[in-house]
């Protein structure tokens, strides 16, 4: 019996040794996790990938946009940012990266993230003329205001919100007012999911603003409506974006940019294999609009919604990372 199982000890002890040896590299490690449900859910799958997969020692970090970047520029601290929208800071993340206090790694959200004008896709697939904002303009009857009769409506966001400037100025540019709207808001974030959620159960019109990756968006079926017009980045900073402007034009809403940012002293240390991993790791908005409408649905936590994605979805996240790491975070779900 002693012979028969020395091979098995010996192996045994290899397997560990390698993965101490990892752990050892990969350390502790700090996730930070924005205080929005996608950014939420993807800094617990890094967790948990990291931690049963590759032997860190994760752990998560509550903050937002502005001060986590900061932060890791100027302390190191914390290591990886999963969820970073760096349109929102582009100076502070572009100096970053050039004075190397900054690694980006993979596009977390494949498609960006997506702002604009939408409808519900039974009206567009009922009207399949209406594939732009000025296609929809010319059918006020089909967005009804309940609040003015005749009118159309438009549904802006809440007052505060970057996406309700920009509504505003489209509202001038695209000359709404003339064709027969109002500009509707909402009052809050709840006013405007509320509007979405009374049309789609009566079957009514619904023209306004909103953006994805987003829980509402995965449990209501929308389209965004095309723009009529080329982007021009330098009238989007001077005058769409600027509620000061008196006479905005027609513009492409740009996809935000949304990445997965590393401290250079961390990736330094990580290792090739964790790295490899940061710079994979990717989904769509279909596919983070899906699992956050179920978060929604079944109020879970970022923990739970990261366990339901990594059970229901091998096919995506096995992709992300060698056969023995997948096979180290089966075991552990």
């Amino acid at each position: 019996m002693k012979k028969l199982l020395a091979p098995t000890v010996i192996a045994s002890a290899a397997l560990l040794g390698a993965s101490a040896s990892l752990a050892a590299e990969c350390g502790q490690v700090t996730i930070a996790s924005m205080n929005w449900q996608s950014a939420e859910v993807l800094s617990n799958i890094d967790k948990l990938i990291l931690s049963e997969g590759y032997g860190c020692d994760a752990e998560i970090i509550i903050g937002d946009t502005v001060p986590i970047i900061t932060s890791m520029v100027e302390k190191g601290q914390p290591d990886i940012a999963p969820e970073g929208w760096v349109d929102l800071l582009p100076e502070v993340v572009e100096n970053g990266l050039k004075e190397g206090k900054l690694i980006q790694g993979a596009a977390a959200l494949k498609d960006g993230g997506v702002q604009g004008w939408w409808i519900p896709k039974y009206l567009a697939d009922a009207n399949p003329e209406i594939k732009t904002i000025a296609d929809a303009l010319k059918h006020p009857e089909l967005f009804p205001d309940p609040e003015n009769p005749g009118k159309g409506a438009i549904f802006n966001g809440p007052q505060g919100w970057g996406g309700t400037v920009v509504t505003t100025q489209f509202y001038k540019a695209y000359g709404a007012e003339a064709a027969g709207f109002t500009l509707v808001d909402p009052g809050s974030a709840a006013g405007l999911d509320g509007s979405i959620a009374r049309a789609y159960e009566q079957k009514q019109g619904w023209l306004g603003y909103y953006w994805e990756p987003t829980a509402l968006m995965g449990k209501y079926d929308m389209v965004r409506l095309g723009f009529g017009a080329e982007a021009d980045p330098e009238a989007w900073q001077a005058c769409n974006t600027n509620a000061d402007c008196p006479d905005p034009k027609p513009n492409a809403w740009p996809t935000d940019r949304v990445v997965t940012l590393v401290a250079t002293p961390f990736a330094e240390r990580a290792g090739e294999d964790v790295m490899t991993y940061l710079n994979t790791r990717a989904w769509d908005n279909a596919t983070v609009n899906k699992l956050m409408a179920w978060m929604t649905d079944n109020q879970a936590t970022g923990e739970e919604g990261a366990r339901q994605f990594l059970q229901e979805n091998e096919q995506i996240w096995t992709q992300w990372v060698p056969a023995e790491v997948a096979e180290k975070v089966k075991s552990a779900l």
